[in-house]
């Protein structure tokens, strides 16, 4: 929270120091997943949604605060067989964030730009969602099931952006990136004896966008 707060002061600091300021609103694609302490993740599509701020510090150079919900998290996939037994299983962890990126964006181009800069995430909901299907001897069972999930993340997640943007006319753009996550997303967890253990989940995200500034 102190990082949220400290960058919250620099960024009315440049904004005193600005020569034009815009604003506009985008939506886009996620395509993520979780590293680190998972196993056999997937790819789990989402999306985003926001607004965002565009303020010139010169003719090349901008500094672009964005606040998007966004839809991320990664699926994994389980299946066994043997001769008259069938099982298979797929899990979606879905994490809903409300993001702060505060991108640094510089103009190679009239019409081209890129992107960098730290984003902070504040966890909305968890959930992780169950579907399973077992065969035996020819009798199938499946269903289905939705766990909160939520006690086992982490409130705030910090990470950096890496992208370009390219504007199609003065008004629409669109722009693609990738989040890193830098810090762990997980908690500890503390079994029934009192010992914890540390696991460590990145949170990993493609975005592609389409924006309108006003």
């Amino acid at each position: 929270m102190k990082k949220i707060l400290l960058s919250a002061v620099v960024l009315l600091s440049t904004i005193s120091f600005a020569q034009d300021v815009k604003f506009g609103a985008k939506v886009g694609l996620n395509i993520s997943n979780l590293s680190g302490d998972v196993e056999d993740t997937k790819s789990l599509i989402g999306a985003h949604l926001g607004g965002f701020a565009e303020i010139s510090i010169s003719e090349k150079f901008a500094i672009q605060p964005e606040l998007l919900f966004s839809i991320q998290g990664a699926k994994s996939e389980y299946s066994e067989s043997d001769i008259d037994y069938s099982y298979s299983e797929e899990t979606k962890t879905k994490l809903n964030y409300l993001n702060v990126p505060i991108l640094a964006k510089y103009y190679v181009a009239d019409k081209f730009a890129l992107l960098a800069g730290p984003q902070f995430g504040i966890l909305m909901s968890a959930k992780e969602d169950y579907e399973f299907s077992e065969t035996f001897s020819g009798t199938t069972d499946s269903g289905s099931e939705s766990i909160d999930a939520k006690e086992f993340y982490k409130s705030l997640a910090l990470s950096f952006n890496l992208g370009a943007s390219y504007s199609i006319t003065e008004n629409f753009f669109v722009d693609a990136r990738y989040n890193l996550g830098l810090s762990s997303i997980a908690k500890d967890y503390t079994d029934e004896f009192g010992d914890s253990t540390s696991f460590k989940i990145n949170n990993n995200v493609f975005q592609f966008s389409i924006g309108y500034r006003f």
